[in-house]
């Protein structure tokens, strides 16, 4: 068993309980962990025999451009579809924070993480 980290992905979206939240949009960072067994990968330097990367990527960014009120939702989401458009990962973790936080007081981000195993 292994796991592939897609750590610091930025991304502009439009989540939250405010109304503003909706219009204005704040800057977001994900990071990502699949667990998967990547032994056929090493022995092969095969592509194909691993998780693409680019499709995690991907899967994070098309699900933050929905919008949601809570980042438990947006993590949900991201967590399911890599589950099943990715059959090779065994369990997968997502981490997603909004930076700068409407909220008063010095925050730098909050950010909710969602753990998930494949059945």
């Amino acid at each position: 068993m292994g796991r592939i980290d897609v750590e610091n992905i930025r991304l502009y979206a439009y989540h939250g309980c405010l109304e503003e939240e909706g219009k204005i949009g704040t800057d977001y960072r994900l990071d990502i962990s699949v667990w998967a067994d990547l032994s056929q990968a090493a022995e092969s330097d095969h592509l194909s025999d691993t998780v693409d990367y680019v499709v995690i990527n991907r899967i994070a960014a098309e699900e933050m451009a929905v919008r949601s009120k809570l980042l438990e939702h947006v993590a949900k989401r991201i967590l399911d579809r890599l589950l099943t458009e990715l059959p090779m990962v065994h369990k997968v973790k997502v981490k997603v924070s909004k930076l700068m936080p409407p909220i008063n007081g010095d925050v730098e981000s909050v950010g909710v993480s969602l753990t998930k195993k494949r059945p």
